[in-house]
């Protein structure tokens, strides 16, 4: 029973964190450029403007997001733990459980956060298309 418990637990885990890594896209108006385009035109156009705004404004920078949330996490469950710890009687141990906890609640928070585009990034992908014809309507 446990053993499946664990499993469960697994599989969600890797659940989360594969849809996590999927980033945002723009999400286009259908107007005439793109209805004469058509959806592989406009996905490509999308492709090379993400390329453009990398090249030109840099990556996303998303390890150093998740990391910095990782560690944010891991300091503030690490001072919660002390406290509650120290109340119960043993603020090492509570500190380390704080610290494991808050890091993977860190670990987790960054990486759904990690999705969406530096601004930056966004605003040139978005100009880069608009260029091209597209409107911008959202990015999902």
């Amino acid at each position: 029973m446990k053993n499946a418990r664990y499993v469960f637990i697994v599989f969600l885990s890797i659940l989360f964190i594969t849809s996590s890594c999927a980033s945002k896209r723009p999400v286009l108006y259908p107007n005439d450029h793109f209805n004469k385009a058509g959806h592989d035109a406009a996905d490509k156009d999308i492709d090379d403007c993400f390329q453009l705004a990398k090249t030109y404004v840099g990556g996303h920078g998303t390890e150093k997001k998740v990391a910095e949330q990782t560690v944010v996490g891991a300091a503030v469950g690490a001072a919660t733990g002390a406290a509650v710890g120290a109340v119960a009687g043993d603020a090492g141990r509570g500190a380390a459980s704080g610290a494991a906890g808050g890091a993977a609640g860190g670990l987790i928070f960054g990486l759904f956060k990690a999705r969406d585009p530096d601004p930056l990034l966004k605003q040139y992908i978005e100009k880069c298309l608009g260029e091209k014809g597209y409107e911008v309507i959202g990015w999902k």
